[in-house]
């Protein structure tokens, strides 16, 4: 069995750069008080409602995210690395989806095969030859992020469409900073707190050509159903800019108003939490009605920036994943910074023969699955259960990936039994604007809370840390 690299203890003398002085805190604070500074954090956060909206088996129930409050800390130098290939992987994302939908060279070429990406559920035809604005698709993106020894970093997938969890990220640096000055007192932390200021900028600079000096952003929810209604509202509020619905939009002579009680107002940004099918009635599904008439007539006149673009599911999907190193390689003629896990496609006959022969070895997803569902982890699953999805494989093989069980790292966790490794992965937020690319220090650490699990998701019982990245 192959240990798992502890980020805070795995070193000769217990402990690695940059945890220090947790350490030492640590070791000095009884449990009784870490409890007790639980129990605090979560009342926080009840008070002011974080919680998502669960699906499935407890469809409508709301829970909290649970909270931990042992920090996970990466030093100066490490996430340098990291912005660095941050940088990268999203530049070649925005040029392989500004290609895909134009010229389609890397099709051409033969690096990617052209029915993954004009098959693919979440290719959109009706954004083949349309310009945007800036060319920019995927303003932002969440990376996530595993880590297996002290210099090897590898990207788990790519959140192209609308990443969610910053709310938590910031969320988690307030209650941090009030429960614990002092141990804030005794570290040299980047903020997170501007990201809302680096966000308004980055839609704002995608705006139309067409828009004033000063563009009016929104941001459009689905509304208080949908599970991340809370990180809608919360982002609204922190941008300073109107959270609306579909019912509070109306496309008139091409160009996109919110009603008012003073009228109608113009539209030049919409930052949508909405998926691309219920957007417009017009264009996608017809039954929607979450979205708005006409959007799509909007947006192909250039009066409206919609973020991210229509069509960004395709880089999200987890077969395209795979092709990552091709894509860099491709449009940036570099060597990728951050590397993929090795990832076989099942829809190769060699590749599936292996997985099957393999399967007790095997992290088995669906390639347009997310949250953690329509996963297998085979050495966590009993045979009965690897036998089941080996019949999904061989019915359905396009539709699976499948990677080694990385070792993920683990990060110390406060629990019931006291402090103990749990494995974490890592969502940075990245933000593309026509000016530049911004990316908060940091992001969103994910927890698998029980012992030996690597399903950091919330949905699967998943939680969170706060993310500190010391300033050199």
């Amino acid at each position: 069995m192959v240990v798992a690299f502890d980020e805070m203890s795995a070193t000769s003398d217990g402990c690695r750069p940059g945890y220090e002085i947790l350490k030492r805190w640590l070791d000095a604070t009884p449990p009784e008080l870490l409890a007790t500074r639980r129990a605090e954090a979560e009342l926080l956060f009840r008070r002011v409602g974080i919680t998502f909206n669960v699906y499935g088996d407890d469809a409508g129930e709301e829970r909290l995210i649970p909270f931990d409050i042992i920090p996970r800390i990466l030093t100066g130098t490490e996430w340098t690395r990291l912005s660095k290939g941050l940088v990268q992987r999203t530049k070649a994302l925005n040029a392989f989806l500004a290609d895909i939908y134009s010229k389609g060279e890397i099709l051409r070429a033969g690096l990617v095969p052209e029915d993954l990406v004009y098959r693919n559920p979440y290719y959109r035809p009706e954004m083949a030859g349309l310009k945007l604005a800036h060319d920019i698709y995927v303003m932002i993106a969440g990376i996530d992020i595993v880590r297996v020894d002290p210099d090897t970093f590898y990207v788990l997938e790519d959140n192209a469409r609308t990443p969610s969890g910053v709310s938590y990220m910031l969320e988690n640096r307030e209650v941090m900073m009030r429960l614990f000055p002092d141990l804030f007192a005794e570290h040299r932390i980047a903020p997170v707190e501007n990201y809302p200021d680096a966000l308004l900028a980055t839609l704002k600079s995608v705006a139309p050509r067409s828009a004033p000096s000063d563009p009016t952003v929104a941001l459009l929810t689905p509304g208080p159903f949908n599970s991340a209604f809370y990180e809608h509202s919360f982002l609204a509020d922190k941008l300073g800019v109107e959270l609306v619905e579909g019912r509070d939009l109306l496309v008139r002579d091409n160009i996109v108003h919110m009603r008012t009680t003073e009228g109608p107002k113009r539209i030049d940004v919409l930052y949508r939490r909405l998926d691309d099918d219920f957007l417009d009635p017009l264009t996608f599904r017809p039954d929607s009605i979450l979205g708005v008439p006409g959007l799509m007539n909007a947006y192909r006149a250039g009066n409206i920036t919609l973020s991210n673009a229509v069509g960004t599911g395709v880089a999200d999907d987890k077969a395209v994943y795979s092709y990552m190193p091709e894509i860099v390689r491709f449009y940036l003629g570099e060597e990728p910074i951050l590397k993929n896990v090795p990832t076989w496609r099942c829809r190769e006959p060699d590749s599936l023969k292996y997985v099957l022969e393999h399967l007790d070895e095997m992290v088995v997803k669906e390639v347009a699955g997310s949250g953690g569902y329509g996963m297998l982890i085979g050495p966590a699953a009993d045979k009965k259960t690897r036998d089941e999805f080996a019949a999904k494989l061989k019915a359905n093989p396009d539709d699976f990936i499948a990677q080694p069980t990385l070792a993920l790292s683990t990060s110390p966790t406060f629990v019931d039994a006291g402090i103990a490794p749990r494995h974490v992965d890592l969502r940075p937020f990245v933000l593309t604007g026509s000016d530049k690319v911004r990316i908060v220090p940091g992001g969103l650490t994910r927890v698998a809370l029980k012992e030996g699990s690597l399903v950091v998701n919330s949905s699967q019982g998943g939680g969170t840390k706060d993310t500190w990245v010391l300033d050199a």
